[in-house]
């Protein structure tokens, strides 16, 4: 028995398994004895880089593995392989994604993976390959969340006019997400004239927001690649942000009376100011676990979009519950 994923894309990319895999690997038939499998592996040796595994076939099919260590150690050399052989093992195919791989093998705890096409070995992934393959997930998921496509060369070697073709397509998008905040400080510039100490924890309050954000959907979506949470567990999530979030609200808004009591600032300013601190920390932790879930289930990569968009989202809504709260508490219309 086996276990393989699939992939719908049968096209080939930069992020396919196929990009990875070895080639070189040493294959015997399950007919063999010991004694002739033992021949027949050293005579496929090429050089000094001995494998740890020996995939096993019959009839021109993957039928199992079996560890260089088990065949040399076998004192029975009449035996088949086959009866050495391990039958349960992980596999993947050439077209499956680099993501889902990484998400499996994080778990799998392999150090050989063969890959497989209808049930033929064409390649493998070993110890050098998987770290390889697993180096580049976590290198791309990093680019992707500081809204930058990844690269395809070392840093190095890339020129600044391909650093400008990486980042300015997000950064664009970005300066009109960011644009409506202006917006609606002009919407709100009554209720700023009337009390101007409103002005000075703007920054305080949106780069909260921003940060508490970018928190949870880093954590969040690297758990999501490693397949540990999905949609399916929003309500969990949900509950576990929310508690978190009411904890850290809480210090916040201590944090902001404070803040605003060493400024001078009268109560009626330090009580918006704190509660506007719980209020943006429990609406960035419910923004931050629902969006990345709700891209993934759209099939957008949500390492892409989240932690930027989310954080520039969060600015916009932030100040829109900060001048809310405000008016209420003011009395201003």
């Amino acid at each position: 028995m086996s276990y393989t994923i699939h992939n719908s894309n049968p096209a080939f990319n930069d992020s396919a398994i196929a990009q990875y895999m070895n080639t070189d690997f040493i294959v015997l038939d399950a007919s063999l004895c010991v004694a002739l499998a033992r021949e027949h592996f050293f005579a496929q040796l090429k050089d000094d880089d001995i494998p740890t595994h020996i995939f096993i076939e019959d009839n021109g099919r993957l039928a199992g593995m079996i560890s260089v260590r088990t065949l040399l150690q076998e004192a029975n050399t009449v035996q088949a392989v086959s009866a050495l052989m391990v039958s349960q093992f992980l596999q993947v195919q050439p077209d499956d994604e680099r993501a889902k791989v990484a998400a499996l093998l994080s778990h799998a705890g392999v150090d050989v993976v063969p890959v497989v096409t209808h049930g033929k070995l064409v390649g493998c992934l070993t110890e050098r390959e998987i770290a390889h393959l697993l180096e580049d997930d976590v290198t791309e998921d990093a680019q992707r969340q500081g809204a930058t496509l990844p690269l395809e060369r070392p840093y190095l070697e890339t020129s600044a006019v391909q650093l400008w073709k990486k980042r300015a397509v997000w950064l664009l998008l970005l300066f009109v997400a960011e644009a409506y905040t202006s917006t609606v400080l002009q919407h709100f510039e009554d209720a700023l004239e009337s009390a101007i100490a409103l002005a000075f924890f703007i920054p305080l309050l949106i780069g909260t927001g921003g940060n508490s954000g970018t928190q949870i959907t880093s954590t969040l979506v690297r758990a999501m690649a490693l397949g540990e949470v999905g949609l399916k567990d929003l309500g969990r999530v949900l509950r576990k942000e929310m508690t978190t979030s009411v904890m850290i609200a809480i210090t916040l808004g201590l944090a902001g009376c404070v803040r605003a009591w060493m400024m001078g600032i009268g109560m009626d300013i330090t009580l918006i100011v704190s509660l506007t601190l719980v209020c943006i920390t429990l609406w960035s932790a419910i923004v931050s676990s629902v969006i990345p879930m709700v891209l993934k289930r759209c099939g957008i990569d949500p390492a892409v979009v989240s932690a930027p968009f989310i954080a520039t989202f969060i600015d916009g809504t932030g100040l829109i519950i900060y001048f809310k709260i405000a008016q209420y508490t003011l009395g201003l219309e």
